[in-house]
């Protein structure tokens, strides 16, 4: 980051998304600034969905032959099934004129029935999609307050016993994939060592996993396990960098207290990149269940979206695939429009 003898001094991401700002907008009224900046926002964001409609079209249509899936043995003995099921799937249509018929129903809200049940991918996501999203709460709502304390604590103490364990511990737990700490977990907690809590997630038809709390705790403590170690790494070193220019020494040359310091000249220009970060971790979390949720037996999109895969029922697998794409560019779309709003310099070019 860059330094200046002002305390006041903004951080290099300051300077940058200022820059950009008002290299954009620049000559227009306040509103219009806005107006822009958002429509070329949602334009990027649209072709980014488009781009990724075609490789998930693509990569489904190469699953299988859905009609196989459907049929199974039966498939062999069946080519007057065969041929009327493929009709009733278009599947002989050209793959241009296919791959426009689903785009469009995607567009209207009607990805299509799945092939699996004929039941609307709609009506079968719909409690999944919310179990998932109330997953992804929960984890993020104790993720980023720990990782936070984490990487304040290491900072604050930076070089100490307390930042080596930290370090130590991040670091190692950074390395060990998701689904090995799910098992250790379950191994700890739901088998002869210690049979605390359930191993699998039971709920009964039509209820929400709320409802049973005791069985979100592997999943959750799976997850925060996970991305906890990026996000406290990352804004430690975001920290300490922050910690070592001239403004916050100049502060700490003034008398200010070292934890004053540390929260108010130093945190506030990490506040960009802190916001960044979180996205992508956030993003990565709803990539991230899929797994988790598997491994629990959490009824979620990850479930649905590995019978899918399994079952060649390519409409709820496309339909899941949109869904974490779109979640992915909502969430970078809203991380910079906070980080124009935490940022003095970007807000000024926009209204300038």
């Amino acid at each position: 980051m860059s330094t200046s003898t002002d305390p006041q001094t903004p951080s290099s991401n300051e300077d940058v998304a200022a820059e950009a700002v008002s290299n954009s907008t620049r000559g227009a009224s306040p509103g219009k600034n806005w107006t822009l900046w958002i429509l070329r926002r949602v334009g990027l964001a649209v072709i980014t969905l488009w781009l990724v409609s075609v490789v998930v079209f693509l990569a489904t249509s190469a699953l299988g032959d859905p009609v196989r899936a459907i049929l199974g043995k039966d498939f062999a003995v069946s080519p007057e099934r065969v041929a009327t099921i493929r009709a009733e799937l278009h599947l002989d249509d050209p793959l241009l004129v296919r791959y426009g018929r689903w785009l469009g129903g995607l567009l209207s809200g009607d990805p299509g029935n799945s092939i699996a049940n004929g039941l609307p991918v709609t009506e079968l996501l719909g409690s999944q999609v919310l179990n998932s999203g109330f997953l992804v709460l929960v984890t993020a709502v104790i993720m980023i307050p720990l990782s936070l304390f984490l990487a304040l604590l290491s900072a604050r103490f930076r070089g100490s016993w307390v930042d080596n364990v930290i370090q130590v511990v991040t670091l190692s737990l950074a390395g060990i994939p998701e689904f090995v700490t799910g098992i250790v977990l379950v191994t700890v907690f739901s088998t002869s060592v210690m049979q605390l809590l359930p191993a699998v997630t039971i709920v009964p038809p039509g209820a929400a996993p709320w409802g049973r709390p005791l069985s979100l705790i592997l999943p959750v403590a799976t997850l925060v396990i996970a991305v906890t170690p990026y996000l406290t790494r990352i804004l430690r070193s975001n920290l300490v960098e922050v910690m070592d220019s001239d403004y916050v020494e100049l502060a700490r040359l003034k008398g200010i207290p070292e934890n004053t310091v540390l929260v108010r000249h130093a945190l506030p220009n990490t506040l960009v990149p802190t916001i960044q970060v979180t996205a992508l971790q956030l993003a990565w979390l709803v990539g991230g269940v899929v797994l988790v949720e598997y491994l629990f037996a959490y009824p979620g999109i990850g479930a649905a979206l590995v019978d899918s895969v399994r079952n060649s029922d390519f409409p709820m697998v496309q339909a899941i695939a949109m869904l974490v794409a779109a979640f992915y560019v909502v969430v970078n779309l809203l991380a910079d429009v906070l980080s124009i709003l935490s940022t003095p310099r970007a807000r000024t070019a926009m209204s300038s």
